[in-house]
């Protein structure tokens, strides 16, 4: 049994490799031989611990020291309502929180201990040894209702992690998605395990300041949601970075976006990769195609093997999450070991197009429209930087489809003007050419930005 901690090593990876953030850079020899819980790790052996801080970077070094000491370590993410709070305190039964001080909002859930986590990093002294094969719990990231409670290994979630080649200086990690999403936590595990570096955000940081600081910490992998990237490349500041890869996963990545992504970083590797919370990392693409290989249902990727049942992906593979937690917690895998995903695909020859989630169809007069099958051929217009279709009540046929568009800066100065009515019918136009007659938005509305959750998804809520 190797702990987290364990596998950084006594050097901690290559000299120079850093976690770091907006104020605070910690080097993983630090990491590796320090703490940030101030001589408590010992209290939390064997324990349920909810890891609550307020920003990445303690998030980080907290989960490196409780791994392997802890019994089950719950990570909270940072957009968790108070209402949810209580039930998954029970539901997992945390006795201990990690926090920044104090037990307060915890208080009354049955906790019991918590434990200060703060920087700068401190000299560990005797370090506990690891006696547990830790219990990782993630939350969902669902928009409406409470979260699932997510239970993974160390080992399920550092699968899909491949040693690199050699390289003369060591991979430089960023990312737009928060690490306590399981997006996040990939890339935190890449950057530990690699060795590399990771750059984290902070909160209420500006893009463009993100971006800046990425470019002059010499960013060179750096991942985030088709939406992520969407708002990134509206921004000036996108050409701080110079990338040599670039991830995508999380969202639908539709070829306007690959392509945006190819054109502003010629010189970089651009791959989307298949994950969620409950399946683990399924597979990446690395052709600059949106979708994926019809093959590799036949072939499988590696250690995964995938099939489609009512147009559902569904994934088997050593990835996957144990089990749901709680005692109302549904079945996660069926009888042969497939997570039915929820994600709808359609075959178009020889390659499977994502068209949508199963959940958020937009009924029509009987028929039925993904949204996001919509959004790519918006996408597609040359002026338009994202959309988002939504339904809209309709007395007639129950609801109608309509869209929220944002335009790149050379458009958008023609929105108050007869150029706004024409790019309008630009866009329709092509809805039409391209779209049944009833997925065609009754309506466009040129908006300013769309929201996107702390998840890095398009926050999808009907008109």
């Amino acid at each position: 049994m190797t702990s987290l901690r364990d596998r950084l090593g006594p050097a901690g990876g290559l000299p120079g490799c850093t976690l770091s953030d907006l104020r605070f850079s910690v080097g993983l020899g630090q990491i590796a031989e320090g703490t940030s819980l101030g001589g408590r790790l010992d209290e939390l052996r064997s324990r349920a611990v909810l890891v609550a801080t307020g920003d990445q970077l303690t998030t980080a070094l907290a989960l490196i020291e409780l791994d392997g000491v802890a019994r089950r370590i719950v990570v909270c993410p940072p957009d968790l309502p108070q209402e949810h709070l209580a039930p998954i305190l029970i539901e997992a039964e945390v006795d201990a929180v990690v926090c920044e001080a104090g037990a307060g909002r915890f208080a009354g859930a049955g906790v019991r201990l918590a434990v200060a986590c703060r920087l700068p990093i401190a000299s560990a002294g005797k370090i506990p040894a690891s006696e547990h094969r830790t219990e990782w719990v993630l939350l969902t990231s669902g928009t409406t209702g409470a979260p699932k409670m997510v239970m993974h290994s160390l080992a399920g979630l550092t699968a899909a992690i491949k040693p690199i080649a050699p390289r003369d200086r060591p991979i430089v990690w960023g990312t737009f998605y928060d690490i306590r999403r399981y997006g996040g936590l990939q890339i935190l595990l890449r950057a530990l395990l690699a060795p590399g570096s990771l750059v984290l955000s902070s909160a209420g940081e500006p893009a463009a300041d993100h971006l800046r600081r990425l470019g002059a910490l010499g960013v060179t992998h750096i991942s985030g949601t088709a939406s992520h990237w969407r708002r990134a490349l509206m921004c000036a500041a996108a050409g701080a970075i110079s990338p040599e890869y670039i991830r995508l996963s999380g969202e639908i990545a539709d070829q306007p976006i690959l392509d945006s992504l190819h054109q502003l970083y010629p010189h970089a590797a651009i791959g989307h990769a298949y994950a969620s919370t409950e399946a683990g990392v399924g597979f990446e693409v690395n052709d600059g195609l949106e979708g994926f290989p019809a093959r590799l249902l036949d072939e499988g990727a590696g250690d995964v093997q995938m099939k489609v049942e009512n147009s559902s992906l569904r994934i088997r593979s050593p990835r996957t999450a144990s089990r749901y937690l709680g005692s109302a917690a549904s079945v996660l895998v069926d009888s042969d070991g497939f997570v039915d995903t929820g994600d709808m695909v359609e075959r178009r020859d020889d390659r499977y197009h994502f068209v949508g989630r199963r959940g958020g169809i937009i009924n029509v007069g009987g028929l039925k429209v993904h949204p996001e099958e919509v959004e790519a051929v918006i996408n597609r217009h040359e002026s338009v930087r994202m959309s988002l279709v939504k339904s809209r009540r309709s007395p007639i046929i129950g609801a109608i489809v309509v869209a929220d568009v944002v335009l790149n800066e050379e458009a958008s100065a023609r929105v108050g003007g007869p150029g706004g009515e024409a790019l309008r019918t630009e866009i329709l136009r092509l809805c039409r050419d391209t779209l049944p007659v009833h997925k065609v938005p009754a309506s466009i509305r040129f908006v300013p930005t769309l929201d996107v959750t702390t998840g890095g998804k398009l926050a999808r809520h009907d008109a």
